[in-house]
């Protein structure tokens, strides 16, 4: 694509330039009837089916127990009861032991209820009251059996080995990206980041966590903590130096990394929290580990330093629930946030003490993740917060059903399926890649520069590196193939590099993208080599 008309999208996103990519790779694909394959976005083509089977049968039962209490001609029905729900629903269940969820959710309550310690009758009744959606959220920062329930998940999923000690509380919330929203302004309005305040970010990262600080509502600085593909995508010991400067007030980070999909090591965590320990103990913490269940063992900073961390994590990819939005934010019960806010300035606390005075008679007791709450719904709002109850049983469903899972068979499928399709893309590049056991597969960030210098020679590279932009890359697959892959530098990444999204089309697209970005590089190839003879005719007519 033309030089000038390329630059014009250098102040877009890679989500907004996407969407330009769709039009072009569209086109392509009616005007020369090949497939559209749209890796640009990250939504799996998977769903998990055993909790939606109990999910819906649940709301079967729900509505039995609701015309129990009333039932009126008109389709009018009453508010589920308590009392004696836990022994009917075992009844229900039985009689309905053929319906699809009925295995499920005959062993899901007996599970929960001796794992957690749970009443029969107030367990069950959160459940069928909450998927009728007939209340109000309450405690409306999270439900409490499911609140139990998903910190034990969030303990398996995040946390990993050995586990902190004590709990944590849990906000469930509209997705990660309500979760990075609510933080982001909690954060601001209770004086823990000021305008003009410099932060870190890990990079490559998420590209929201670039743009959010730049909003006037924030008018944050940060630097980058960089995470280079030359150190297998791992944060350098010269990178975290950065840390130590105290003008840092808060580490952002995205773990496993998207686009790169690479956990972070035990060994740089290590690093980190021995910087922490050391150098920063008033380092505020911010960790988005949507893409921890892809990798083995994983280990989140959460876990490892729980006093100076938020957690951040969304259901979203690992059992394809994008579209009802479920995620949790996580804050110790013994954090850093708390105390800083304690020492505010006087000015500061009476100002915060005016902001939250409507909610409770000593407002300088409420938590910080309680503020966040109230701030998610600007205060005023506050009794109304809170995610949907149906929701949250969903939530609940998820997390039992993956506790259930002993042997892990759903976590491996999963895994499978994105490996198989990492190896069929480097399979279609024509490359070879060393194994990474810290490499989850959602995602895979080709660095095309690298590329190019192996296939197609370093002065083809300079050449296209002086005479072409690399938005190029994108608009070329796009035009060319039908190919949307996002642009890596708008996360950060290299600037000839690409985002493809290995989650979300059939297995046999994969190789096909990988031919495609062979295959761009080899026109770039064939342009550099038409330049030398051109140069050449010119240099002949000179003489």
């Amino acid at each position: 694509m033309d030089l000038v008309k390329l630059r014009k999208f250098e102040t877009l996103g890679p989500f907004e330039i996407k969407d330009e990519l769709i039009k072009l790779a569209k086109k392509t694909s009616r005007t020369t009837q090949s497939a559209f394959l749209n890796a640009g976005r990250g939504n799996p083509n998977w769903i998990a089916t055993t909790p939606r089977e109990g999910f819906f049968l649940l709301g079967q039962f729900a509505v039995t127990e609701s015309k129990r209490v009333m039932e009126h001609p008109a389709g009018v029905g009453g508010m589920p009861q308590p009392q004696g729900i836990a022994s009917r629903f075992e009844v229900w269940l039985a009689k309905h032991s053929d319906m699809p969820g009925a295995s499920f959710l005959s062993a899901m309550v007996p599970f929960a209820i001796k794992t957690f310690g749970f009443e029969p009758d107030a367990f069950v009744h959160e459940l069928v009251d909450s998927i009728i959606g007939d209340n109000y959220p309450v405690p409306d920062r999270m439900l409490v059996h499911n609140e139990r329930i998903v910190h034990e998940y969030l303990a398996w999923a995040m946390c990993g080995n050995p586990r902190p000690a004590g709990k944590f509380d849990l906000y469930a919330v509209e997705g990660g990206t309500a979760a990075m929203c609510y933080i982001f302004k909690s954060m601001k309005a209770n004086r823990l980041l000021h305008p003009g305040d410099t932060i870190a970010l890990g990079t490559p990262i998420f590209t929201p966590y670039l743009e959010l600080p730049h909003l006037e509502d924030y008018g944050l600085h940060f630097i980058t903590i960089q995470a280079p593909q030359e150190n297998r995508f791992q944060f350098t010991d010269a990178e975290l130096k950065k840390l130590e400067d105290p003008k840092v007030k808060a580490f952002f980070l995205v773990n496993p990394g998207n686009p790169t999909g690479v956990a972070i090591s035990r060994e740089v965590i290590g690093k980190i929290a021995n910087l922490v320990k050391t150098k920063r103990p008033d380092l505020m913490i911010l960790t988005d580990d949507v893409y921890g269940t892809f990798v083995h063992d994983f280990r989140s900073l959460l876990g490892e330093l729980p006093y100076n961390t938020i957690g951040v994590y969304s259901y979203s990819k690992y059992v394809g629930c994008t579209g009802w939005r479920l995620g949790v934010i996580a804050v110790h019960e013994d954090n850093i946030f708390d105390k800083m806010i304690a020492k505010l300035s006087d000015v500061d606390l009476k100002a915060l003490d005016k902001r939250y005075g409507t909610l409770v008679l000593e407002p300088r007791k409420i938590k910080f993740i309680d503020r966040i709450v109230a701030d998610s719904r600007d205060v005023a709002l506050n009794h109304t917060a809170g995610l949907a109850l149906p929701q949250q049983v969903m939530m609940s469903l998820f997390s039992l059903a993956e506790m259930m899972d002993g042997a892990k068979l759903y976590q491996k499928a999963c895994m499978e399926i994105v490996h198989r399709r990492a190896k069929a893309m480097i399979e279609g590049l024509g490359i070879e890649v060393t194994p990474n056991t810290l490499y989850n597969a959602y995602y895979g960030l080709i660095d095309f520069e690298f590329f190019a210098r192996k296939n197609i020679g370093e002065d083809a590279v300079e050449y296209l590196k002086k005479n072409v932009h690399p938005l190029d890359l994108a608009f070329c697959l796009a035009e060319d193939h039908g190919i949307v892959l996002l642009n890596g530098g708008g996360f950060e990444a290299p600037d000839w590099s690409l985002r493809v999204s290995l989650a979300n089309l059939p297995d046999e697209a994969y190789e096909e993208i990988g031919r495609g970005v062979r295959a761009i590089a080899r026109g770039y190839r064939d342009a550099f080599e038409a330049s030398k003879g051109t140069k050449k005719s010119g240099q002949a007519a000179a003489r």
